[in-house]
């Protein structure tokens, strides 16, 4: 064997591939790899794809439950929701492609995640997303924004799948690096769960779906290097999707699996073929011979390389029965989608790519799948002087507050002119531009709508044994999210009303639902990775409890910078630890995730300047009877205004008001109190479940006065409220007003149920709960007293109604 690489360093490196890890491919494969060799390890073993720095991280999860039917490895997670009923979910990144190319790097970025639902039998039903992104007064930051937007709604809608919920930040860090986690739901559909693992030797390997082109080439490297100024040369690494080719999709693997003939199946996404073709085989134990020759292709002149790091969308990988790969051929043909029988299953334990005749690459299939480098970095002993510096902060430093105000800038703000200015922050403010853009009432199975909730609530409306139209190719999907399939030709009824009784459904009045939400307040993680992690899943706990779910399960994204640098590393295993305690304590199992690494942006002077460290936690749960959630907006005037929690946890440290007002960063969050929150989140279940509450809505960003706001917004219903604060207390009125802090719920009880209500509080949280106000009439004003009923806030609903609902359109200028 010859010493001398036929590949320079340069050539190397520009794949990912450290030297080190060349020297180790060499020793694999016993000789040198060929380029197409090559190609095949440097994007599966990119971090996008191996997780070569974040594996060992990822064991510390907890990972099985009562309800946990599907966990890690598999394309997606899949819970137990009683009554027959499983529902399939996950959460993936597209990063890096919404940086270089947002229209189709979202879009794409929402292909990927239904495909990874639907091709373990699920039928996608519900789409959140979590996005971040820089300063909304910067040019290209709107560019972004309004393009990754678009991109969402565009294949959501065409596609007929409802985007319901999520989260947007707006903060300098995300400048450079936007981040687009996209969270999918789905029902399953099939009887068994559809795995990837390849078996039988000899059975058939079919490639089904679009055409294979060039674009996406090397997405899955791209998505594991810093974005700089040459990355808007990498747009052939941005894939290109067709949601109504991808709604044929989905009807025809649904239909083929429901045949039995499916031995398993892989959506072929980051690293197409390679990525596909190796997992297979190396969760099967097995190895497949795929021939190139038979992949339907849109370009002329591609050669092996170009075709297995090719990420065109809409593309999938089955193993069949052998003999039973005609019948679903047939299938996919009559949905005007490709299928071929482009390989097979054989014994030996590798992945044999065939091109021209000859053998194209031939790589032992766990050397791609699992095998793979994993790095064992070192964790500083202390935390970095930027956090140690930050932690060294207190209110002491603050300008005095009285109750009228704080001085700014050498002017007095009123405590309402500070409420005012927080809801018309972009990060608090509605984000009704945004949402107003989904569909999110097709398929007719959303009950509370975006903005109307801390969470999203989906109808569990199952599909048995529906009826399949045949010759059906591309479907007139409409852009406005109508819903092509022929059999479920179904007005959408606003509210998300049934609005048709004969859809072939066994329960035409189905009682249960899922919530689901995607939380990450990336400021408490950057100055504590640890406890603002676990303030994460807390609150994401707590989100699925104000409308009454019992949270079952997480899946996360982890959003980080680069793990080779120290602080890099530090912030992602202290995060990880963090979620890893606080799904024990709530007892929610992570069935899967995505870890999304190098995250940084390389200035024109080459200094890599990170995002804050996100890990994106999206959480499911089970409602058992939709008629007893709530919504976050007080319903009827009158109704008692309860403070479910302790004020003296809170603190200014960490929170949007300093961010905002002060424009420091800096102190630390909030430390959760896991009993604190288990109680205040289960007493908040039962009282939505006995009817007693009407409406409840958690304490986040801009502390209770935010809170207390956006809960008279919904209907445009005031509030009377008394905080324990008086004029001469040591405690500072602004800590009081928009200091932050976990296990804290407002509700609204109706003046029939507070006698009951506050005995049941009595017996379960004696100690942490208070009667703060009531509910004022249509258009009143939100006033905020102390407790010797000094005036802190007198906010009109005009006002608040305002700048919290325009302050989006204000900086787009639209």
């Amino acid at each position: 064997m010859s010493t001398t690489s036929p590949f320079s360093p340069a050539e190397i490196a520009a794949l990912g591939i450290k030297p080190e890890e060349y020297e180790e491919i060499v020793k694999r494969l016993g000789r040198h790899p060929n380029k197409a060799e090559l190609g095949m390890f440097g994007v599966m073993w990119s971090e996008h794809c191996c997780y070569k720095n974040s594996r060992p991280l990822l064991k510390q999860f907890p990972t099985e439950g009562d309800r946990i039917l599907v966990g890690p490895g598999e394309n997606a997670g899949v819970v137990d929701l009683d009554n027959g009923l499983r529902l399939a979910f996950k959460i993936e990144s597209h990063n890096h492609p919404s940086a270089v190319e947002p229209f189709q790097g979202a879009a794409t970025g929402v292909g990927g995640i239904l495909r990874d639902i639907f091709t373990m039998g699920a039928r996608p039903i519900a789409v959140l997303n979590s996005l971040r992104f820089g300063n909304l007064e910067d040019a290209k930051t709107r560019r972004l924004f309004t393009g990754v937007v678009e991109g969402i709604s565009h294949y959501g809608n065409s596609i007929g799948v409802p985007t319901v919920g999520g989260e947007v930040y707006f903060n300098p860090a995300y400048s450079g690096n936007p981040l687009v986690n996209v969270m999918a739901l789905g029902l399953m559909e099939t009887t068994e769960i559809v795995k990837a693992g390849a078996s039988g030797i000899g059975n058939p390997v079919l490639y089904v779906g679009s055409t294979t082109g060039r674009d996406g080439m090397g997405g899955a490297s791209f998505a594991s290097a810093e974005l700089s100024d040459a990355s808007m040369d990498d747009r052939p690494a941005v894939q290109v999707g067709d949601p109504f080719l991808e709604k044929c999709l989905v009807e025809a693997c649904l239909e083929a699996f429901k045949t039995g003939a499916v031995v398993a199946a892989q959506d072929m996404g980051a690293a197409g073929i390679t990525c596909s073709t190796s997992e297979m085989a190396a969760k099967g134990g097995v190895g497949i011979e795929f021939d190139l020759d038979k992949v339907p292709s849109r370009e002329t002149g591609m050669v092996p390389y170009e075709y297995l790091l090719s990420e065109s969308q809409e593309r999938m990988l089955f193993v069949a029965h052998k003999g039973r790969e005609q019948e679903l051929i047939d299938i996919f043909h009559r949905w005007g989608l490709h299928a071929v029988v482009a390989g097979t299953v054989i014994e030996e334990p590798i992945v044999r790519i065939l091109f021209q005749g000859q053998v194209a690459a031939e790589v032992p299939a766990t050397a791609l799948a699992d095998n793979t480098p994993i790095y064992h970095r070192e964790l500083l002993a202390q935390a970095p002087e930027y956090a140690r510096k930050a932690w060294e902060w207190n209110q002491d430093s603050l300008p005095p507050a009285s109750t009228n105000g704080v001085e700014i800038q050498g002017k007095l703000q009123s405590w309402t002119d500070i409420l005012l200015t927080l809801l018309d922050t972009p990060t608090i403010a509605s984000k009704r531009w945004v949402y107003r853009q989904y569909d999110h009432q097709v398929q007719n199975n959303t009950v509370i709508l975006p903005g109307g909730a801390d969470a999203a609530v989906i109808r569990l409306r199952p599909v048995e044994d529906r009826p399949l139209v045949g010759q059906a190719s591309r479907l007139p999907l409409e852009m406005g999210g109508q819903d092509a399939h022929p059999t479920r030709d179904v007005e959408v009824a606003v509210g998300g009303q049934d609005a048709h009784p004969t859809r072939g459904f066994e329960d035409n009045n189905p009682k249960s639902g899922v919530a689901a939400t995607v939380d990450c307040n990336s400021r408490y993680v950057y100055l504590d990775p640890y406890e603002g992690a676990k303030a994460v899943v807390a609150e994401a706990a707590r989100n699925l409890s104000c409308v009454g779910a019992e949270p079952l399960a997480v899946t996360d994204n982890l959003n980080f910078g680069s793990p080779e640098k120290p602080i890099g590393y530090w912030q992602l295993a202290s995060a990880c630890r963090g979620i890893a305690d606080a799904c024990r304590e709530f007892k929610t199992p992570v069935t899967g995730g995505n870890v999304s690494l190098y995250n940084e942006t390389l200035d024109s002077e080459g200094n890599p300047q990170p995002i804050y460290p996100t890990p994106v936690v999206g959480m499911v749960g089970l409602i058992p009877d939709l008629a007893k959630i709530c919504g976050q907006s007080w319903q009827k005037s009158g109704d008692l205004i309860y403070l479910l929690g302790k004020q003296d946890a809170v603190t200014l440290g960490a929170s949007e008001y300093l961010a905002a007002i002060h424009d420091t960063v800096a102190g630390k969050p909030p430390i959760v109190d896991f009993d604190l929150e288990r109680r205040v989140q289960a007493v908040t279940r039962e009282g939505i479940r006995h009817g007693w509450i009407n409406s409840a809505h958690d304490c986040a960003e801009g502390g209770v006065a935010v809170a207390l706001a956006e809960a008279c917004l919904g209907n445009r219903l005031g509030a009377e409220v008394n905080l324990n604060v008086t004029p001469d207390t040591s405690v500072r009125c602004d800590r009081i007003l928009f200091g932050e802090g976990g296990a804290r719920i407002i509700v609204s009880v109706s003046a029939e149920s507070a006698q009951t209500w506050e005995s049941y509080l009595e017996e379960n949280l004696a100690d942490a709960w208070e009667k703060i106000g009531q509910v004022g009439n249509t258009d009143s004003n939100l006033r905020i007293f102390t407790d010797d009923r000094i005036s802190l806030i007198d906010a009109s609903m005009s006002d608040v109604s305002d700048r919290y609902y325009n302050a989006i359109e204000r900086r787009l200028k639209i």
